[in-house]
């Protein structure tokens, strides 16, 4: 599906502002994963203002598309998306982590725009596989979106979760895998070898497609592609650690830890702020 000009600026720069809440929740908190937050920007933005199909001021219309950020800790850029949608607003974002706000460092029910609470990684896929599951049962036409990190599906659950879904045939789920090569110690792959990912998961029954998961346009039509198959499908998102900050891209330094001092919120802002001149 091609997109206008326009809408593809328009997403491009949202994400954009959604890194820049990133950064800007974590330095006022001293606290937060902007790693991994950073690199799921254009995900999250094609989700939310071209893709799903929501109602900000009925969180919890019942034909509503259902998304479950399995990596609970990339929680500063889903607050941001769900601010800049309409949630709740975005003045509520600099509250992040503080005593007696509702926005924690992983999500929890109780934020509009929030399915269920997540952070414990490997448990997202498990409760989309229900979502979805639900769908199908009460013959309800939403879809359940599911963001994972790469270095999350290490966790065995998630391979449980896969064969369930498969099993069922649930069309109506998508994952997305956050491709970013880096977890919390090192490189994914000092960890565990989790590639070739496409072929992991079409033996598990599902249909797998690789994309840029900085190029919305191909966000886009992964998307829709991912739509038109008839078993659940998972999108494999190549991204960078960190994107948008030189400083923090391809580093698992910054995947639990905010800009170090004011110097470096500076830099990370002005950066930003030269790619969305860019755009």
């Amino acid at each position: 599906m091609d997109l206008n000009p326009e809408k593809v600026r328009e997403l491009k720069l949202i994400a954009t502002r959604i890194r820049e809440w990133v950064i800007r929740m974590t330095y006022n908190a001293s606290s937060g994963h902007p790693g991994g937050s950073l690199s799921s920007a254009e995900i999250l933005s094609v989700l939310y203002f071209h893709e799903m199909r929501i109602d900000p001021k009925n969180p919890e219309w019942p034909e509503r598309d259902c998304f479950v950020l399995s990596k609970g800790h990339a929680s500063p850029a889903f607050y941001a998306a769900l601010a800049i949608r309409g949630f709740f607003p975005e003045d509520e974002l600099l509250t992040f982590r503080k005593i007696k706000s509702r926005l924690q460092g992983h999500p929890s029910l109780g934020i509009p725009g929030v399915e269920i609470s997540t952070g414990s990684l490997g448990q997202g896929l498990s409760v989309g596989v229900g979502m979805a599951l639900a769908a199908k049962m009460d013959s309800k036409n939403y879809r359940v979106y599911v963001l994972l990190g790469d270095g999350e599906i290490e966790e065995g659950n998630v391979w449980e979760a896969a064969m369930c879904a498969s099993t069922h045939k649930l069309d109506n789920l998508i994952a997305i895998v956050d491709r970013n090569r880096i977890q919390l110690d090192d490189y994914t792959n000092t960890m565990e070898i989790l590639d070739p990912l496409p072929e992991k998961w079409r033996a598990f029954g599902w249909c797998p497609f690789v994309i840029n998961g900085h190029n919305v346009e191909e966000i886009v039509n992964a998307l829709q592609n991912a739509k038109k198959c008839d078993r659940p499908a998972v999108i494999i998102a190549n991204t960078i650690k960190g994107k948008g900050v030189s400083y923090m891209e391809n580093t698992a330094k910054y995947h639990g830890k905010p800009p170090e001092n004011e110097e470096e919120f500076k830099i990370a802002l002005k950066e930003i702020e030269e790619e969305r001149r860019r755009i």
